[in-house]
């Protein structure tokens, strides 16, 4: 059988079958990563609100200066130091509830 020159029509060869996967692969591999950079940004932003947001609330239920007795004083910062972490998230509700009630009862 004689050489006939490239394919004309049909089907593709092997190098043009890998060349078509690697566009395909190339382009689907950019597709993927610029939809988890975009997901990541968004993510990023509902966190940040989500903080600002619970930075305000916790300064509004902060209780006016001096208006504690000086004996109270230690205990409402480390019930304040307890509302930080749990805000934070670095405890739990129950965690939170347990180490306030062992505050408040001794």
């Amino acid at each position: 059988m004689a050489f006939r020159g490239p394919r004309r029509g049909g089907r593709p060869g092997l190098l043009g079958t890998v060349a078509r996967t690697a566009v395909i692969t190339g382009t689907a591999r950019a597709t993927s990563s610029a939809m988890s950079r975009r997901s990541a940004g968004k993510e990023a932003q509902q966190q940040e609100r989500a903080e600002q947001a619970a930075q305000a609330q916790y300064s509004q239920q902060q209780p006016p200066p001096n208006t504690a007795p000086a004996g109270d004083d230690d205990l409402i910062s480390r019930i304040q130091e307890l509302v930080q972490l749990k805000d934070a998230g670095m405890l739990t509700d129950e965690e939170f509830a347990a180490a306030k009630a062992k505050l408040l009862s001794s």
